[in-house]
């Protein structure tokens, strides 16, 4: 029986390769405008972050959202995630 592969993606806080069904999206669609895609279907470019207050704390520190949409994040999608990563503890 052929082992099955579970798909990887880095976390942009602390740049470790994780399982991608531990992560969140964060998605930017052809429109430019970026959601949190908790199903991870959604299309467009997508950036992975732990469910970790910790790693979002670095990935907003060092702007590596900003970097992988190459765009200006607003604090609205910021504070969403923190609220959806305190839902998660």
């Amino acid at each position: 029986m052929k082992v099955k592969k579970i798909p990887q993606r880095m976390c942009v806080g602390c740049q470790e390769m994780k399982p991608k069904k531990e992560l969140i999206r964060v998605v930017k669609n052809s429109e430019g405008e970026v959601s949190i895609d908790l199903t991870g279907k959604k299309p467009g470019r997508g950036a992975y972050i732990c469910k970790n207050i910790d790693c979002l704390e670095k990935a907003i520190k060092t702007k590596r959202i900003e970097r992988s949409f190459e765009m200006k994040i607003s604090d609205e999608i910021y504070s969403r995630l923190k609220e959806e990563l305190s839902n998660e503890e």
